[in-house]
């Protein structure tokens, strides 16, 4: 089963994998990876599980990759760099959070730099 995000020092584990659905599958409603074949009650609720913590995984990782593209977008340095409100405007987010997804990037940038790695290390 798939591990929760871990954070800084911590090695990442990649999610279970989620099985992607064939296109027929996917325009089914009632289709969901599969699970409503699944008769055994055990397998179902592992099954399951597993998903929901690939997908907590994969939205954990898909934000800290939103933070870091805010944070670059918004760096001073940029001749093109976007204030917090076209950040919020851009990704559907207040201006509040626009500021500190910006915080939590640069944040996560510098935690990479120091660790010796690039600040986007998809592992």
């Amino acid at each position: 089963m798939a591990e929760p995000t871990p954070r800084r020092n911590e090695p990442r584990l990649r999610p279970a994998p989620l099985l992607f659905e064939p296109a027929e599958a996917a325009a089914d409603p009632e289709h969901f990876f599969d699970l409503e074949s699944i008769e055994d009650p055990r397998t179902l609720l592992t099954r399951a599980t597993e998903l929901t913590q690939a997908f907590r995984a994969a939205a954990d990782r898909a934000m800290e990759f939103q933070a870091i593209a805010a944070a670059q977008l918004a760096d001073p340095r940029r001749f093109d760099r976007l204030t917090s409100a076209d950040l919020a405007e851009r990704a559907e987010w207040t201006e509040d959070y626009a500021r500190r997804m910006v915080e939590f990037g640069r944040d996560l940038m510098r935690g990479a730099e120091t660790e010796g790695r690039t600040p986007v290390d998809p592992r």
